[in-house]
């Protein structure tokens, strides 16, 4: 019989994969569930982002589309309080 030989490359690639798919999928349950999903979807794809380029580039979407949703919401709550307090 022919003995099963994992590399130490290989071994980290599968238990990447199984660790990063299980954050990230507990991550999505979280999103119509209560729980942090706006932490674990980014864990998951940053955990999968050590063996594989395609979680890399949609953690680097999300990034940005959490940073321009947080600079729209800044601007938006800082012209609120602006015309809020002109008048004092």
């Amino acid at each position: 019989m022919r003995k099963l030989h994992i590399t130490y490359k290989v071994a980290r690639r599968i238990i990447v994969t199984l660790v990063g798919s299980t954050v990230l999928i507990i991550g999505v349950i979280m999103i119509i569930t209560p729980g942090p999903a706006l932490v674990f979807i980014p864990l998951g794809l940053a955990i999968l982002g050590l063996e594989f380029a395609w979680a890399r580039a949609w953690l680097r979407r999300l990034r940005e589309r959490i940073s321009a949703e947080t600079q729209k919401n800044h601007g938006s709550r800082a012209e609120q309080h602006r015309e809020r307090y002109q008048g004092h």
